[in-house]
Formats: C-alpha cells, structure tokens, sequence
C-alpha cells in the first residue's frame, strides 16, 4: 500500500512537471517558424534574396562605423554617431564571426541574442504556478515580429538582451543577485543609456546600495577603458544635444497637421534621422524635455511614496517598464528598434501574474503593429504628406501615450499605500436624562 501510494503521488508530481514543459514548447516551435522566415529576410536569402543586400543601417551605417571603430578612433566626425562608448561593443561584435562578411555576421548576432532572450524566458517561466506565467516567452516570440526584420537589424536586441538578464537576475533574490543585476544594468547603460532606468524600482535599502554601486562602478569602468584606449569616445554628448524632432516622434504630429495648413517648415535628414526643421520646431524640442524632467521628477515621487520592491518580485519590472514607456513618450525620437526595448521589459512583466503592467503589454503590442504600418511600408508616404500614414503614426504614438500614462496610474494604484485616514472624533457626551 506504501509503495502504491508513493507511485501515485510520483506520478501526480511527473504530470505536473510535463504540463508546464509542454506549455512551453508551443512558444518555442512559434519562434523557429517565425524566426526562419524573418531572420532569412533580414539576411536577404532564400526567396528573400536582393543584389541590394541586408538593411542599409547594417551594410553601409554600421559597416562605416566599424571600419572607423577598428582604425582605433570613434566617428566623432559623424553627426549620426550619437551613442555613449560602449555602443563600440555591438559595433566591433562581429569579429566574433570572422566567416561572415559583416552584415551577415551582424544580422546573426542579433537572432543569437533574440535566442538567449527566449531560453531565458522559458527558464524563468518553466514552472508556472500561481507567481509564474508563461506569458512572459509568448510576449517576446510575437512582439518582435510584428516590427518586420527591424529587431535583426539594429543593435537594440543585443542591449535588450543585457536588460532582460538584468531583471531577470534580480528576480531570483539569490546573495549575487543584486550586484549582477548593477553590472548588467551599468554595462547596458554605457551601449545605450536606458536600462540605466532599470535602477528606479530597487528596494531601498541594501539592495539598492548594492545594484547602483556595481552599476556605477562597472560603467565608470568600461567608459575609462574606451577613454583611455580610443579618442573621442564622449563625442556623443554634443550631437545629442543638437537633435530636433524626429518626424515619428510624438512631438512630430502638430507639424504633420500644420503641413496642410500653410506652415512654412519641412523635413530634412538631420543627425542621423529625419527631422522637422522651421518656426515652434525648437519650442516643441524644449517642451519635450520639459516633460522629460517632468517624467523623471514622476518616478523620484513614486520612488519615495512607495514600498518600491519590498517584497514583491514583479515591482522592478514593472517600474523599469514604466519609466522607459515615459521616457519614450517625451523624447524627440521615436524609432521603430525603440519598441524592441518595450518588447523585451513587457516580456519580463508578464513572467509574474500578479504584475500590474498586463494591459499595457497589450496596448505595446498594437503599437509594434502600427510602427511596422508606418516604417518602413509608408516612410516615404509619411514625408511626402500622406494623410494616412499621418493618422497610423497618430495612433501609434498615442497608443504609446495611453500605455505610458496607464502604465504610471496602475504602478502608482499599486505600490503607494493610501493615506492613513485620521481617526474618527469622539462621539460628543449626551447630558443624563432627568
């Protein structure tokens, strides 16, 4: 009887552990599919072949910079470079595939990075339960393809791959857990500088004194490195400095409906990107970064009024998702690889059932479908004054808009304690009955 119940129970337990495995498998035979369809694409073989080659940001950009890079000088010639030091890592990484000519090389760096995200996911999200959900590897394996080949073909995957080991990292509570989350974080920062937004959910206290020193430490680490090895390695500052409003910004849609109103300005390519140039141009840049300060003022409130990451997990992503969202949303520029970040912090959200970020990810989703409606299908249309393509850009930045705000009002529901109501008064004493 013993040994009968001992069957049973082992049984119940193997069931168990195959369901959430076989859960899993669906995500992962969906990303094969879509990945050698899309990867192929990128890499322009197959029925996808072109004598034009892999995206003009991989064959001609990033290949000019990588010969610069490789000469031992950052481009800080070219306006369009406008990244911190450590973007040369991504850059100069397909010297790890010296069988590849570049563009090829690169393009395969990135779907390994897409990989490493996914198994990670998948292992994060292998035994779901009434914390885990493997919503998290389903939001990565169809978010990125809804942005075309764009993911394969810009560096973002491979910082968005930094940041999701970082939250990921922190999410197992382990002794090493919050210093490799800060070095993650600092060394993603140093490519990128967002996912040093990563830091604003950190529970107060030792981890926090923990993460943002190793963040600090390691990105002062890796900038002195490239400081001391390559001139021109903070050249960035001053081109950042300069950029106007990108036309996919939100910034960009009172001049897209001011173009058929008589508005004397026009698009130009500028610092890498197209911008409007003519009258309230550098108001709206101003207001932007307003509203960035705005937004940064925001998250130091939340920050100080929360139990930010106490004791539940989901808080750091949660918080990391939206800060970035509110980041995007007020910047000058909005490039469709920016959704790749959105993509990746959504993924790790829904990871834990209980996070708050559930509906926004939702909201992410259609905003991915709407960028790869405007860019690439309808760029030229946008700058040549279609009124569609205006009003697809309308709605995927005010999706956008509507995410941020709803992210923030539901992070805030959730994390701030109400205020202590004061206790009632005292019931005024009767006189006695005559």
């Amino acid at each position: 009887m013993v040994g009968t119940g001992t069957d049973a129970a082992s049984a119940q337990v193997a069931e168990a552990g195959a369901g959430p495995s076989r859960r899993l498998l669906w995500p992962v035979g969906v990303w094969l599919l879509t990945r050698l369809v899309l990867v192929s694409a990128a890499l322009r073989l197959g029925p996808f072949s072109s004598k034009d080659g892999p995206d003009v940001s991989v064959s001609k950009v990033y290949r000019g910079w990588y010969d610069v890079l490789s000469s031992g000088s950052f481009p800080h010639d070219d306006v369009s470079w406008q990244y911190p030091p450590g973007a040369a890592l991504p850059i100069l990484a397909p010297r790890l595939v010296p069988f590849l000519d570049y563009s090829h090389a690169f393009i395969v760096l990135c779907a390994v990075c897409d990989a490493a995200v996914l198994a990670a996911l998948v292992y994060a999200a292998r035994y779901p339960d009434g914390r885990r959900s493997v919503a998290g590897p389903w939001m990565w394996v169809v978010g990125l393809p809804l942005l075309s080949t764009v993911p394969w073909s810009r560096f973002d995957v491979m910082v968005t791959a930094v940041a999701v080991g970082a939250l990921l990292a922190a999410g197992t509570r382990r002794v090493w857990a919050d210093r490799v989350f800060g070095v993650l974080v600092g060394i993603g920062a140093v490519v990128k500088v967002w996912p040093v937004l990563l830091l604003v959910g950190t529970a107060r206290g030792r981890r926090t004194r923990h993460s943002w020193v190793a963040a600090v430490l390691s990105a002062l680490l890796v900038t002195v490195v490239f400081l001391l090895a390559m001139p021109g390695a903070l050249s960035f500052l001053t081109y950042q400095g300069d950029r106007g409003i990108e036309v996919e910004s939100l910034g960009a849609l009172p001049f897209h409906l001011a173009r058929h109103f008589g508005w004397s300005g026009h698009w130009a390519p500028h610092d890498g990107s197209m911008e409007f140039i003519g009258p309230y141009v550098q108001v709206v840049a101003r207001v932007s970064a307003a509203l960035t300060v705005v937004a940064f003022g925001w998250l130091l409130l939340w920050r100080v009024r929360s139990r930010a990451g106490r004791t539940e997990v989901w808080v750091l992503p949660d918080a990391a998702l939206t800060a970035v969202l509110l980041f995007v949303v007020t910047s000058r520029v909005i490039s469709p690889q920016y959704m790749v970040w959105l993509v990746g912090l959504a993924a790790v959200c829904l990871l834990h059932r209980a996070t708050t970020q559930r509906q926004v990810a939702w909201l992410v989703l259609g905003a991915c479908v709407l960028t790869t409606a405007v860019f690439p299908y309808l760029f030229r249309d946008l700058l040549g004054g279609s009124v569609p393509a205006a009003l697809l850009l309308a709605a995927r930045d005010l999706i956008l808009l509507g995410a941020a705000v709803l992210s923030a009002v539901r992070l805030w529901r959730n994390t701030v304690p109400l205020p202590a109501l004061p206790p009632p008064a005292p019931a005024p004493l009767l006189p006695p009955l005559p």
